[in-house]
C-alpha cells in the first residue's frame, strides 16, 4: 500500500469507495436520528449529498487530499484542512474501501495526515465523528493513533 497525492483521475474511485464505506454509517445515523431531521439533512438521499461533499472536498482550494493505493487500486483517501490562525489541522474526511478495512489503511492515512500537519507547522490536530454504532470503527482508529475524545452535545430539531 502506498499513499500519494490525489489527482482528478482518482475522483470516481474515491467517490465509489467512500459511498461503500459510509453505507453502514448512514444506516446507523438514520436509526439514531429523528426521521424528520434525517430527511431534512438528506432530502434526496444521503448518497447524493455525500457524493457532492466528496467531490467538493477533493476540489476545494483549502483542502489537501491523498489516496491510498494497493496493486493499482484506490483503496482509501484522506482530506485535510489547515486552520492556520488556530495552528490546527483537521482531518476533514477519511474512508477506506470496505474490502480493505481492518488492514491498517485508515490508521496509515490518519498517521500520514498527522505527520503532514505537523510538518506544516500545526500544533493541534482535530477530527470529528459520530457517537453512534456506525462510527465505532472510526472512533477506534482515531483513539488508536492517540486522539482523545472531547465530549460535545449537539441537538437537532425539525422546524
Amino acid at each position: 500500500m502506498q499513499i500519494e497525492p490525489y489527482a482528478p483521475c482518482h475522483l470516481d474511485a474515491v467517490i465509489r469507495l467512500s459511498l461503500r464505506a459510509w453505507t453502514p454509517v448512514f444506516y446507523s445515523i438514520q436509526k439514531a436520528m429523528n426521521a424528520d431531521v434525517y430527511q431534512a439533512f438528506y432530502p434526496e438521499h444521503w448518497r447524493v449529498s455525500q457524493q457532492k461533499a466528496v467531490k467538493d472536498a477533493c476540489a476545494a482550494e483549502d483542502t489537501n487530499v491523498w489516496v491510498a493505493s494497493d496493486a493499482g487500486s484506490t483503496v482509501g483517501f484522506v482530506v485535510v484542512k489547515l486552520h492556520s490562525e488556530e495552528s490546527m489541522g483537521e482531518i476533514y474526511m477519511v474512508a477506506v474501501d470496505p474490502d480493505y478495512q481492518g488492514r491498517g489503511i485508515g490508521s496509515a492515512l490518519t498517521e500520514f495526515a498527522l505527520n503532514w500537519m505537523k510538518d506544516a507547522g500545526m500544533s493541534i490536530a482535530m477530527v470529528e465523528t459520530g457517537g453512534d454504532p456506525g462510527h465505532a470503527p472510526a472512533r477506534h482508529t482515531y483513539e488508536k493513533v492517540g486522539f482523545e475524545l472531547f465530549p460535545v452535545a449537539r441537538y437537532f430539531k425539525k422546524l
